[in-house]
């Protein structure tokens, strides 16, 4: 049988677009017969890199408005729930992306991974929290406190700063990215189609 090609999904839990890619990535990725690698990353140090303080979509009023509106209609297209903006944006996502990094390889992160979005941008609930974080653990039958306790030891701490120099090394500036085994970066969700068709070996015409 012979091998599926991979995809990388670097994704921030504070990432608006990374939400709506999140919760259609696995499906695409099954039918293009691409095995999916799950990558949680921070922002903050990437966009500190750039010069930014925070998301440029605070920075910036007008692209911000512009991307909440485009969240809501991209949300109704694929057939998700209302979107319902967050108290605090962008959220601290550490909590989160630490348990993300401990369970990049569970069975369940990509459930996992849904839950922290759904209750961020389809409830509009706090994540920054571990308690909040353990509740959505708990609520898909894992054992959140564990967890939680698990993903704030130094391993993981040190895995999640050694991501963080992973991602300027290679050359991210975003999420949701996705990297093909090639080395091909696509950014943005509505790039997520093409990375998967690259990922296979589908290249546009005059493309190697």
């Amino acid at each position: 049988m012979p091998r599926r090609p991979t995809l990388e999904f670097w994704f921030e839990f504070a990432s608006t677009y990374s939400y709506l890619a999140a919760m259609r990535i696995e499906p695409l990725a099954e039918a293009a017969g691409v095995t999916l690698r799950w990558r949680p990353f921070l922002l903050g140090p990437v966009f500190a890199a750039q010069g930014w303080t925070s998301s440029p979509f605070n920075l910036y009023p007008a692209k911000g408005r512009h991307m909440w509106r485009d969240l809501a209609r991209e949300a109704a297209r694929l057939g998700l729930p209302p979107v319902v903006r967050p108290e605090s944006f962008p959220q601290n996502s550490l909590a989160a992306t630490r348990v993300a990094v401990h369970g990049a390889e569970e069975p369940w992160i990509g459930a996992f991974v849904r839950a922290v979005y759904d209750a961020e941008f389809a409830r509009g609930q706090s994540i920054a929290e571990p308690a909040a974080v353990s509740n959505l653990l708990n609520g898909l039958d894992l054992d959140g406190p564990a967890l939680i306790r698990a993903s704030t030891q130094e391993p993981v701490k040190g895995r999640l700063r050694s991501i963080g120099e992973e991602a300027k090394s290679r050359g991210l500036f975003g999420a949701p990215t996705f990297l093909t085994e090639d080395g091909e970066l696509f950014w943005g969700n509505d790039r997520l189609e093409q990375a998967l068709a690259w990922a296979v070996g589908e290249r546009p015409a005059g493309m190697r």
